[in-house]
């Protein structure tokens, strides 16, 4: 039999990106998703795909996304919490605040798709001790918030050149991404241990040993330099993923669906510049070779396979006060 591994993609919008960002365009509420959701949807229904979709509120909340939103349960796909307004600073969240934010959004999503949502990811992966306490408190069954790399710094200090932000919102954002010591965070799913309870974590998978992303939006990134290396880099990633017996959780975006043809204003995120139809044939290339080697289900059917099992490793959220990083050290 092959291993298992899973697919989810944060369906993260056009104004969640700007808003990130520091750009006042966001106000307007500007939305794709009438164009990405039917192009996600038909790729998974040719590969007999059923994925997690991570649903941001406000999305939902606005009529005019409601249809496409539907689309997804309609489908058989999972849908997950991305929180009500897509804010990547949640770790700076009271907990009464994060109660709102949660309550609110699972309200909005479920009016959207019918499914009251028990699956949690973080928007740039943020995450606090508090935001778990909540998360279980609310019958969640699982968070996917981790993301063990070392890159993140990294990719903070581009965001940060390329962002408009103002002293506040720089302040907000200083540990958008994580620290190093994120790379140190288990690979494999692991439990939480709070006071309340344990609560199951399903990271985004890095590539094993070096801790760096294998996510679709990275290779495509590399397919900017060179296709062919971009091919190779997920090959050798998945690959490696069953050498060192790790289960790999892979995430998309939406970009990974846009050209800059199809949504201009974001012509400065990486991989942009290349065409729609050129992402679709990598990332159709992706799933192939996923499908080839594991047996690829959702990020849910993934944790009821994982918490089943009774040697998962327990792990104490010892997260710093300035950051969202924790775990095992």
């Amino acid at each position: 039999m092959k291993p298992i591994a899973s697919l989810s993609l944060d369906l993260d919008n056009e104004w969640a990106y700007l808003k990130t960002r520091g750009d006042p365009a966001w106000v307007a509420m500007p939305s794709y998703l009438d164009c990405v959701i039917p192009r996600v949807l038909n790729m998974l229904a040719r590969r007999h795909l059923r994925i997690t979709f991570f649903v941001v509120g406000l999305d939902a909340a606005q009529e005019k996304n409601r249809s496409a939103l539907a689309q997804l349960a309609s489908a058989g796909h999972e849908i997950g919490n991305h929180s009500l307004r897509h804010e990547p600073w949640l770790h700076l969240y009271s907990e009464e605040e994060l109660e709102r934010e949660l309550t609110e959004s699972e309200a909005h999503i479920e009016a959207a798709t019918g499914r009251r949502p028990d699956a949690f990811r973080g928007p740039g992966y943020s995450l606090s001790e508090t935001t778990l306490r909540v998360l279980l408190r609310r019958g969640y069954r699982y968070d996917a918030s981790t993301f063990p790399t070392f890159l993140g710094p990294l990719a903070r200090a581009y965001y940060f050149m390329t962002a408009k932000l103002n002293a506040e919102e720089r302040r907000k954002r200083a540990w958008l991404y994580g620290s190093l010591l994120e790379g140190f965070r288990p690979l494999r799913p692991y439990r939480w241990q709070l006071a309340e309870g344990t609560l199951l974590e399903i990271p985004v998978t890095t590539l094993p040993f070096f801790r760096v992303p294998i996510h679709v939006s990275y290779v495509l990134y590399l397919s900017g330099f060179s296709p062919l290396l971009a091919r190779i880099y997920f090959e050798t990633a998945l690959r490696l993923c069953r050498l060192a017996g790790v289960e790999p959780s892979i995430l998309l975006h939406p970009l990974d669906f846009l050209g800059a043809e199809d949504v201009p204003s974001l012509g400065f995120f990486p991989a942009m510049g290349l065409s729609a139809p050129r992402k679709l044939a990598l990332v159709d290339h992706c799933l192939a070779r996923m499908q080839t080697l594991f047996d690829v289900r959702s990020l849910g059917e993934h944790a009821t396979a994982a918490g089943a099992r009774d040697s998962l490793r327990v792990v104490n959220p010892r997260f710093q006060s300035a950051n969202f990083t924790g775990g095992d050290r």
